[in-house]
């Protein structure tokens, strides 16, 4: 959804061009996975964190153009909300001590950000939901002035033909609203990361990264609170789900696929996401431009699929394929979106560490997790991961119902170390990150269970759930400044 979009009205005619071209679009990229080369000299990868801006009293900052204008690099770039801003790190190997140059750099990025945001009254939060945002914040003037975002509101509400409805229940609370615009959305702030494959290895590194995603989430979950209510230990993952669900609930009954979607079967190709793209999801932004991908390939070169890609982009699969052209090279990649922001650029870069050190082994596996496991229990798995955090179990091929904790440490972790010495990774730099992820399984702490655990200490002193949520982002944000992991972060007296 990073491309400019021209317009958010669309006729008949333009839909049914769209539908015509991306079908053109999808039977040219099945020619190129057989007969053309895809860049792979050097497999890189990326990462993008998204931010939440914040006032000095922790509501919201509704202020991300003039704050991108004064921190002025082209790596921070809007996001849905005007409180939120993304930054985007250029692709690389891993090799090396790359990580560790990587954690320097990203601190010094951010230090200047937070520096230039602090000049207009903004600080910056990195956290999967901002714990303070109300839907009061939401009312007025709050998306950002880009056209694609006002293009992709007006095309869910055509889709729905009513409001959203938000529906959540955690284990001890619920939250019941509805939304007349996608604004809910913007309260969802991920880490993506990208791995760049071949062709013939997609299949295998997207299945072993659905088997990873309830781990990941386990590990990693950072989104407990929503507009002042205790939900889900990555509540991200279902507001996500239904704030940009097109679906009424009679089509839901029917069992039409949600637009953010974890899937249904194990792939052999790429193409099989592609392909379902295009058959089961109408377009959103049906916008068309004047590219012959058939002309562009006879002709020898690498063509844009811009309305393969834009349909691609508006369906919000968990591990999301993505085909690119760079430098007039195409190009394929896993974008896992499973994680959420923070808490701190220590902790963002082991749960990166983790993962690019575990699937490199799962997908190469002889016999791979996807042969010994059911799609559905996968899902499953994401699920519990989502809900339930540091309480999670799962069912995992060889041990059975098992603890996430212990399904880390005794299976996965070891797993991510061997990943990490194929990639070349320095021993320094695998032992500080994956040591972070060894020492959150062993005190069973996430970002989540801390925040839970603050606040409750916190309400146990006398605080109202409003008071304890602001100050237990005053704390946060200490925290998440120093870059100690978060696993240990004391909880605060109330």
């Amino acid at each position: 959804m990073g491309d400019d979009i021209a317009g958010s009205e669309y006729t008949r005619e333009d839909r049914k061009r769209y539908r015509e071209k991306v079908r053109q679009c999808l039977d040219v990229f099945e020619r190129m996975l057989v007969e053309h080369t895809f860049e792979f000299d050097q497999q890189l990868t990326g990462l993008e964190i998204e931010l939440n801006l914040v006032d000095d009293s922790g509501d919201p900052a509704m202020d991300n153009a003039a704050v991108l204008a004064n921190i002025a690099d082209p790596a921070y770039q809007t996001e849905l909300g005007q409180y939120n801003i993304e930054l985007n790190v250029e692709p690389q190997a891993m090799p090396g001590d790359t990580l560790l140059e990587l954690e320097a750099s990203l601190r010094s990025s951010l230090d200047h950000a937070e520096a230039k945001a602090n000049e207009r009254g903004a600080d910056i939060v990195m956290v999967g939901i901002l714990p303070t945002l109300m839907p009061e914040h939401l009312t007025a003037d709050w998306m950002s002035a880009n056209p694609r975002y006002a293009a992709l509101n007006e095309a869910i509400f055509a889709a729905r033909r009513e409001d959203l409805e938000l529906d959540i229940h955690g284990t001890d609370e619920a939250l019941h609203m509805d939304a007349d615009t996608i604004a809910p959305e913007s309260a969802c702030t991920s880490v993506q990361l990208h791995l760049q494959v071949s062709p013939a290895d997609f299949a295998a590194n997207w299945n072993a990264a659905q088997a990873l995603a309830g781990p990941q989430l386990a590990l990693a979950a950072n989104s407990p609170f929503l507009f002042g209510k205790k939900l889900w230990a990555e509540t991200r993952c279902e507001l996500f789900l239904q704030a940009t669900d097109t679906r009424s609930p009679e089509l839901k009954t029917q069992g039409v696929r949600p637009r953010v979607f974890f899937g249904e079967r194990w792939i052999t190709s790429i193409f099989d996401l592609f392909e379902e793209n295009v058959r089961y999801f109408p377009a959103l932004l049906p916008e068309t431009t004047d590219e012959d991908p058939v002309a562009v390939l006879d002709a020898g070169h690498a063509p844009r699929l811009q309305e393969l890609r834009l349909q691609n982009g508006t369906v919000y699969r968990w591990n999301r394929p993505v085909y690119d052209v760079a430098d007039g090279q195409p190009h394929l990649r896993v974008e896992n979106r499973v994680l959420p922001a923070g808490p701190t650029v220590v902790d963002v870069l082991a749960n990166a560490a983790f993962y690019y050190g575990a699937i490199r082994m799962l997908a190469a596996e002889e016999r791979p997790v996807s042969s010994k496991m059911t799609f559905s229990t996968a899902a499953m798995n994401f699920d519990a991961g989502a809900r339930l955090g540091v309480d999670a179990r799962f069912y995992w091929p060889g041990f059975g119902e098992i603890t996430w904790d212990e399904l880390t440490l005794r299976h996965l972790l070891p797993m991510a170390h061997e990943g990490l010495d194929r990639w070349g990774v320095s021993a320094a730099a695998r032992d500080r990150y994956l040591g972070v992820i060894e020492a959150r399984c062993k005190t069973r702490r996430n970002g989540a269970s801390w925040q839970v655990e603050t606040v409750e200490a916190l309400e146990r002193s006398g605080l109202s759930r409003v008071r304890a949520l602001h100050e237990m982002l005053r704390h946060y944000r200490e925290n998440m400044h120093a870059n100690e992991p978060v696993h240990t972060w004391e909880v605060p007296a109330g």
